[in-house]
């Protein structure tokens, strides 16, 4: 299997993205020294995008994610840094949704 990416649906408890965004912003270089890392990044909605924008909302981020393999996701998925990361970040979570995707 060739590369896959993946799109996080991280969605803050009301008014606590920004501190779940500094626990995140904290963990990015662990996950970008892991083998097969190719792209790890927090976004939020572009303000003032215009009429073709759905925006996902003050307290979401959606986080954007390429690894070399389907392997390397799944090392990164319980490597001591994520079972750490999500530790902290878990009362500032209200919910996730994770999609994990191939090249077409």
């Amino acid at each position: 299997m060739s590369h896959v990416h993946v799109i996080a649906v991280i969605t803050a408890k009301p008014g606590l993205r920004g501190q779940l965004l500094e626990k995140f912003q904290a963990n990015v270089p662990a996950v970008l020294a892991e083998d097969g890392c190719l792209g790890y990044e927090a976004t939020i909605d572009t303000p003032s995008a215009g009429p073709a924008q759905t925006a996902y909302g003050p307290d979401t981020l959606i986080i954007v994610e390429k690894w070399a393999s389907l392997a390397a996701l799944g090392a990164h998925a319980v490597s001591p840094h994520m079972k750490a990361y999500g530790a902290a970040a878990k009362d500032l979570v209200a919910d996730r949704i994770i999609h994990i995707l191939s090249p077409a």
